[in-house]
């Protein structure tokens, strides 16, 4: 997520894939300030899978063989890890199985890519070394591409801060059993140092390593860390995950040179960073990715829909900063990049699904800034919509807002090419969206008619408009809501205070996404309720609400 000068807000306040699946909390690690550390060797972090295809799935686990090799070190022996498949969860059918190996030079992580599966079915998996066994993890192929289905359901987050809650929303997906596949639309882990950024200036868990990472070592026990909370253990083992990265998982308000929370030399190199905490997202990550690839790629569920995952962070063109900067609406700046912009809209065009769905790190749809609240208001709205204020006007630069040469040429291709049923699935602003991407704003919705939808999530944990107030939700927020929606009448639906998560349920009548918020995300037994669904009907390219929704409740 962007902020306009995010430190200034920090002070001042080998592969396989999955699909949904059981693992108990109660085995996984016990929620301590550092994760990191264990007395035994074994699998301590899991196993995951991810990006699903109709005959084969990417499964991942690390183990630690020796008590010296924990993660980062660089330390361990090169070991031999065993891995099977099952089509039942006692493994009395097993489908396929295999070793890999694995040692310190990918901080014995393990990434198994398994072909030869079925479409459209379950399967189990697990891991043994050295007498160790992991955890078992259920995943789920997608339907072959030519295969008609009536119904896809999938769990939507984004920005989870273990340093600001726990992460129950996590565990709430988890314990539903009825998800196909989650996508993981950014901010899966944070850069800072205790004390940098938290819950209202509360660290709830401190991060390991005490410091902001900016080395090899330091992203590697991030993600360690991140990956011994018993609830991410939890969704990871009950389902698979489709995952993009935003700015977060390398450093703030990231570009293809560089980033606002980082300081060339100070810090090193930013070639050096960014290599580094790529190789970690590649060993740590169940992601058909190695550093120096590509990350933007498609999935297809059958004839129903098909998912796009934006790299909205290694291609960017750096982000407006002053007057002095080229222009937002240069056709010199990208925020995707030419090859990516191409496959992006050849995708949109040629697709053989009927929905077409784009998991977009940044919000797409255009945002004008209210010029009715005050001075606190404004400046609360700018730290969490990640505004900068140019010519004293606040903007989203770090959006697709900054790169609207970019964002016409996608609404143009949508229009020209009569495209329907494009849904762009979204997070890093820590608020619930639901807007129509108008074909002109300024014209909306007279005549410039909307063509597609934009369904925003919330954040896990990350601080929302009250928390950077300070004051109670439902309350400061709501003024600002309405005077947004006022000021840009394409935005539907507006939550600028909910922690959570969302489901989106597809159908071929619609695409429609529920909001779940958390009652309180820094205790780890919050209790989650619905509370609100908006909906895209299959031709019309705007978003309704649906109103009478009980789609089962929170837990």
């Amino acid at each position: 997520m962007n902020s306009f000068t995010r430190r200034d807000l920090f002070s001042a306040g080998v592969f396989i894939l999955a699909g949904a699946a059981t693992a108990s909390a109660g085995n996984g690690p016990a929620r301590a300030a550092t994760l990191t550390g264990r007395d035994s060797t074994g699998f301590h972090h899991g196993v995951a899978s991810g990006d699903p295809l109709p005959d084969g799935v990417l499964l991942w686990t690390r183990v630690t063989p020796t008590l010296a090799a924990i993660p980062g070190s660089g330390v361990g022996p090169a070991v031999a890890v065993d891995w099977e498949v099952a089509e039942d969860s006692g493994f009395q059918r097993i489908t396929a199985r295999g070793q890999t190996p694995t040692g310190p030079e990918r901080d014995h992580t393990v990434k198994v890519a398994v072909a030869g599966l079925n479409p459209g079915t379950n399967y189990w998996y697990r891991f043994r070394c050295a007498g160790a066994q992991s955890a078992t993890g259920r995943t789920r192929t997608a339907p072959a591409a030519d295969t008609r289905i009536d119904r896809l359901r999938i769990g939507i987050v984004s920005c989870a801060n273990l340093q600001a809650g726990y992460f129950t929303a996590y565990r709430h997906l988890a314990d539903r059993g009825d998800l196909d596949v989650v996508l993981h639309l950014g901010d899966y882990l944070y850069e800072y140092a205790p004390g940098e950024y938290q819950a209202r200036d509360v660290v709830v868990r401190p991060h390991d390593p005490a410091i902001e990472m900016t080395t090899l070592e330091h992203y590697r026990r991030r993600h360690a860390q991140y990956k011994q909370d018993p609830d991410l253990q939890a969704l990871h083992a009950a389902v698979g995950f489709i995952v993009t990265w935003d700015d977060h998982e390398f450093a703030n308000d990231a570009w293809s040179g560089g980033a606002e929370n980082h300081t060339e030399g100070v810090e090193g190199a930013w070639s050096a960073r960014q290599a580094a905490s790529q190789q970690a997202y590649a060993e740590w990550m169940p992601v058909r990715f190695e550093p120096r690839g590509q990350l933007y790629r498609r999935f297809s569920f059958g004839t129903l829909a098909s998912v796009s995952m934006l790299d909205l962070r290694t291609y960017r063109s750096q982000q407006a900063a002053s007057v002095a900067d080229p222009s937002v609406s240069s056709p010199e700046r990208t925020i995707t990049g030419a090859a990516q912009m191409d496959w992006l809209l050849d995708g949109l065009s040629a697709a053989t699904t009927q929905w077409k769905l784009v998991g977009n790190p940044v919000m797409i749809t255009p945002v004008r800034f209210p010029s009715t609240l005050s001075a606190a208001q404004i400046g609360g709205a700018q730290k969490l919509l990640g505004a900068t204020t140019i010519d004293g006007v606040p903007y989203n630069v770090d959006q697709w807002d900054g790169y609207t040469a970019d964002r016409s040429r996608v609404v143009g291709h949508l229009r020209d090419h009569a495209i329907v049923d494009a849904v762009f699935l979204t997070g890093d602003i820590h608020s619930g969206w639901a807007c129509d991407v108008p074909a002109d704003p300024l014209t909306y919705p007279t005549t410039g008619a909307s063509v597609a939808a934009e369904l925003v999530c919330t954040s896990v944990t990350s601080d929302n408009l009250d928390d950077i107030l300070g004051v109670p939700a439902g309350t400061a927020s709501v003024a600002v809501e309405e005077a947004f929606k006022i000021a840009n009448p394409h935005v539907k639906y507006l939550d600028f205070d909910s922690h959570g998560y969302s489901v989106l349920d597809i159908t071929p009548a619609a695409v429609t996404m529920d909001w779940y918020v958390l009652a309180e995300r820094t205790s780890p037994a919050s209790t989650s309720a619905l509370s609100t669904s908006w909906q895209v009907l299959a031709g019309t390219r705007s978003v309704t609400e649906r109103v009478g929704a009980d789609r089962g409740a929170g837990l």
